[in-house]
């Protein structure tokens, strides 16, 4: 008589645990939900989301893949390709720095040295106070005023490195109270 092994289950796919929070998870299914019948609806969904969390969490790409029956390789792809989106949670100040050439002729490109180095961080960082993220924008209509900022949704022109730390340091404060 041949003695038979208990039956083995191996999972052909295993999927780690999402770690998206309730609100994060509700905020990734209501814009599916209310945008997924648009022609092209995944960038209406990704900014969305983003407008709703401040980012794109990695683990709502599955859901997003799953709602416009798309793979997760695409989705992963056209958020990795559009430098708007954010994949990580932001700081609680965001500075847009422009990068156009009419600040660039104004000096943006020393003032862009200085705020990576001042804050610590590149583009699409976050300070490890997690106070300020730093985002590239390529014009923010505030030519003859350059080098421009913004923080948060304030424009700032004419920002020296003395100028910017000192709206740095503001923000900080700001963050504190």
């Amino acid at each position: 008589m041949t003695k038979t092994s208990p039956r083995r289950v191996i999972p052909i796919k295993s999927e780690p645990a999402s770690s998206l929070s309730d609100a994060e998870r509700a905020a990734v299914q209501d814009a599916c939900t209310r945008l997924q019948g648009l022609p092209g609806a995944l960038l209406p969904i990704l900014h969305a989301v983003q407008e709703s969390l401040g980012f794109v969490p990695r683990d709502g790409v599955p859901l997003i893949a799953r709602a416009l029956n798309l793979s997760m390789a695409e989705v992963h792809g056209v958020l990795s390709f559009y430098h708007y989106f954010r994949k990580e949670r932001g700081g609680a100040h965001v500075v847009h720095l422009c990068r156009a050439e009419a600040c660039q002729a104004l000096g943006s490109v020393g003032l862009e040295a200085h705020a990576k180095k001042a804050l610590g961080i590149d583009f699409h960082g976050t300070t490890a106070d997690g106070a300020i993220s730093l985002e590239p924008v390529y014009c923010l209509g505030n030519c003859a005023l350059g080098p421009s900022v913004m923080i948060d949704e304030q424009l700032q022109g004419r920002v020296s490195p003395e100028r910017f730390d000192a709206l740095i340091a503001a923000a900080r404060a700001a963050v504190k109270t």
